[in-house]
């Protein structure tokens, strides 16, 4: 059966966990004080605000501007650099951060598996999606601020200053997520992780972005890239260029160019993920392998093979398995197996239901 004449759902959630934090005597501390807007910052940004005229603004240069490449070898060492001067509270926020990812990420899913029917497959990444939005409340107000402030799990539990989501601490965690990932990778005698993030920012000609909106994207990822271009005749000709654009400043393999927009539009941000890791003892079967989707539809697709002592753990009671599969010292693959296909609705609820990172500690060698 050819790939395209089935629907597949398919998502990847990257799980990220961290252990060893220190625990002192347990005072009851706002759960969320760590991504809100302190006293002190709440002060500042009012006296900022009485005292500071509009904010400046500048109209990105055409696409069509030569760009340098971007060097994912040296991002990466930034990140990896950085990442080994962190302090407890930045390790601490980065796993809230991180939590907050898992469950919009869950969320999100489940709202797709149910709604999705497009041919082919749907690749979800939750810490593109939760960057995204965090970089619109950036420059949002009220009451779509509030709104995007409860969508990404922080309840804003009054009005007041001191409730309100630090979109800069947000963006800045998600860096430090990428960092200890890529610090990690090459723990273990394993090649180190690769994972840059881009952000295009095109819009029409004539539109002006703020300043301090493109500052606080460069917490999110050092690549922002604002291009503008007319896409108001042809917008399907406009997605070519801005898919010929980023492949041609990072080198990467675009296989689908943006779609669905609207010629009157006048933004498109599109947030582009580079993640490319090594399974030590793995390697690529020769040709695409048949896997079943269901019991009756079947698809052929790459696969790969590889044997040793794997993370695992059996739930004999609901008919599943998990297997971990490292790829660094602080990533990996979690595979959840159905013990018969009949049962991978129930089992993928049931799965989500876990808490995953309480489920990865519990795993045992097999």
């Amino acid at each position: 059966m050819a790939p395209g004449s089935v629907t597949l759902r398919a998502a990847v959630l990257c799980l990220l966990a961290w252990a060893g934090l220190a625990a002192g005597d347990r005072v009851y501390i706002h759960p969320f004080h760590l991504l809100v807007h302190s006293k002190s910052s709440c002060d500042q940004l009012e006296k900022a605000s009485a005292e500071t005229p509009t904010d400046p603004t500048f109209v990105p240069v055409p696409i069509q501007t030569q760009t340098p490449p971007v060097d994912e070898e040296a991002l990466c060492h930034q990140l990896a650099l950085a990442a080994e001067k962190l302090g407890a509270e930045d390790r601490l926020r980065a796993t809230k951060v991180g939590m907050l990812v898992n469950f919009m990420g869950f969320r999100m899913y489940k709202m797709l598996s149910e709604t999705w029917s497009g041919a082919g497959g749907a690749v979800l990444s939750p810490t593109a999606l939760f960057g995204t939005l965090a970089s619109f409340y950036l420059g949002a107000l009220e009451p779509t601020a509030s709104r995007l402030q409860a969508f990404l799990g922080v309840p804003g539990e009054d009005l007041g200053c001191t409730s309100r989501l630090d979109g800069h601490k947000v963006l800045s965690a998600l860096q430090t997520i990428q960092g200890l990932l890529v610090a990690s990778g090459s723990a273990g005698g394993r090649a180190r992780l690769q994972l840059t993030t881009v952000v295009g920012l095109f819009t029409a000609p004539s539109l002006r972005l703020k300043q301090p909106f493109m500052q606080g994207l460069a917490l999110l990822t050092p690549v922002v890239l604002p291009r503008s271009l007319d896409w108001s005749v042809d917008p399907d000709l406009a997605a070519e260029k801005m898919d010929r654009f980023v492949q041609a400043v990072t080198g990467w393999k675009m296989h689908r160019p943006p779609s669905g927009i609207s010629a009157d539009s006048t933004l498109l941000f599109n947030t582009y993920v580079h993640f490319q890791g090594k399974m030590k003892g793995f390697s690529l079967l020769a040709g695409p392998q048949e896997f079943w989707v269901d019991n009756s539809t079947s698809v052929s697709v790459p696969m790969v093979s590889g044997t040793g002592t794997f993370q695992h753990w059996n739930d004999a009671q609901n008919n599943f398995s998990v297997t971990r599969v490292p790829l660094s010292g602080s990533a990996g693959l979690l595979l959840v197996r159905s013990h018969h296909a009949s049962d991978l609705d129930r089992v993928e609820a049931v799965a989500f239901q876990h808490d995953f990172v309480s489920l990865v500690k519990s795993l045992s060698p097999r």
